[in-house]
């Protein structure tokens, strides 16, 4: 054995300073935690999968098939801009701390942001993405309003200041840190966050945009119902993590809101097509998977706060409702909501919110949901929930408008009537969706 110098052997047992101080910054660090980090990744996946190729593939089939291509490429291509916008300055304006109205700019181009940043038990970035996620599909769910009739460039501005101007915001003031959430608003995963602020804009684009030539006297039947029913299965599955992710934890308040979210489905769809089949004398596809939707749209805000018996009978109200919302929108009041987005998001945010208020509650023996905060009864709840429905719809209308109208004098807001007929995926792509 070779003897080794005793200043030698001390040089081998020191750690060097640097070392030491890395080794106690790192336990010094807080570790995202592994399992909510991985569902939460998931979840994200899921969500941009309700877009693309989920609702894409709901809204082509919906069409006419000369206009099944603009469709697809408008879904595509507002997950691009959106995407840009959030990473620019939605995310800031939505999170970053600021007052009541909206976040601050100290995010912008998400300054700070590292790899080690953690919001709450997951990755900063993850949670970004995350949110990222519901700001693509809330502008692409507009466009059902307006569908085969708008001009690409106007729907690209339209979006794009739609959503730093209204839907940041207002996803601010619910779950930013906003004043509605100081009040108490229970929107587990979008009920007016998502669905009645894109279900109010989409009433509002149709009455500014108009009617589609030809609508209430020539009939626009889908083009292709196995494209429809093909994007309707991605979104149903997709809302899993639309809902159950938003939980922000693999926990059992995301089981159960996985449960209540694929009970609502299944009770809207159920619902729609026993409707059709009474009032028709046949069920279609078509009833079937917009009552899924329906379903989905209206349990999204009470997802994380009630139980499975009261979420079957907010997805058999939701077939319901929306139901008639439909018909009442479309034959009555003669509105060409193309893709019925209002009737069935908008009525469905609406109902689901203030059912969130009331099924909460821990004092309704099956209907009992999580239980609302100590000393808060079900009407004072009711109350807030009611002041956040129509808050939010009453400045998403009026800032629709107003951005509409901007964007009508820049672009134009529709095709003429010879381009409308020929078709949007020749007049405006120069592409056909199939070669007949």
């Amino acid at each position: 054995m070779i003897p080794v110098p005793r200043l030698a052997l001390r040089r081998l047992l020191l750690v060097p300073p640097m070392l030491v101080s890395l080794a106690a910054r790192a336990a010094d660090t807080p570790a995202p935690d592994a399992g909510n980090s991985a569902w939460i990744l998931t979840s994200t996946a899921l969500v941009l999968f309700m877009t693309l190729p989920g609702l894409a593939l709901f809204y082509g089939g919906l069409v006419r098939s000369k206009n099944v291509l603009n469709v697809l490429m408008q879904c595509f291509s507002i997950a691009c801009v959106s995407s840009l916008l959030w990473y620019l300055a939605g995310y800031s304006i939505a999170f970053a701390p600021g007052n009541g109205f909206a976040g601050g700019f100290d995010r912008v181009l998400l300054a700070g942001m590292e790899e080690g940043s953690l919001s709450g038990t997951i990755p900063e970035s993850v949670f970004v993405m995350f949110q990222m996620t519901f700001a693509i599909i809330t502008p692409a769910l507009i466009i059902g309003g307006i569908a085969e009739r708008a001009r690409f460039s106007a729907v690209m501005l339209f979006s794009g200041a739609w959503l730093l101007c209204v839907y940041a915001p207002v996803t601010h003031w619910v779950w930013g840190g906003g004043w509605l959430q100081q009040m108490g608003l229970l929107d587990f995963a979008g009920g007016t966050v998502v669905h009645v602020t894109a279900g109010v804009a989409s009433l509002v684009s149709a009455l500014v945009v108009g009617n589609r030539h030809g609508f209430g006297h020539t009939a626009m039947p889908p083009h292709n119902m196995t494209m429809t029913i093909t994007g309707a299965g991605m979104l149903w599955v997709g809302w899993f993590g639309f809902n159950a992710g938003s939980a922000l934890a693999g926990n059992g308040d995301a089981g159960m809101a996985m449960l209540v979210t694929h009970l609502s489905a299944a009770a809207g769809a159920f619902t729609w097509l026993c409707i059709e089949w009474i009032r028709y004398g046949k069920p279609s596809a078509l009833g079937a998977v917009t009552g899924m939707v329906a379903g989905l749209g209206t349990i999204t805000p009470a997802s994380g706060f009630v139980g499975p018996a009261a979420a079957v009978l907010i997805g058999c109200t939701a077939g319901v409702a929306c139901f008639f919302a439909t018909l009442w929108l479309k034959q009555v009041r003669m509105v060409d909501d193309s893709l019925d987005v209002f009737p069935v998001h908008g009525v469905g945010g609406v109902l689901g919110t203030l059912a969130a208020g009331i099924f909460a509650s821990s004092g309704l023996g099956i209907f009992s949901g999580q239980g609302l905060r100590e000393g808060v009864s079900i009407a004072s709840q009711l109350a807030t929930q009611a002041c956040g429905v129509a808050s939010v719809a009453l400045y998403t209308a009026v800032v629709t408008w107003i951005l509409l109208k901007l964007v009508g004098l820049v672009t134009g807001l529709r095709v003429s009537i010879e381009e409308e007929t020929e078709g949007l995926d020749v007049v405006l792509h120069n592409e056909r969706g199939y070669d007949l």
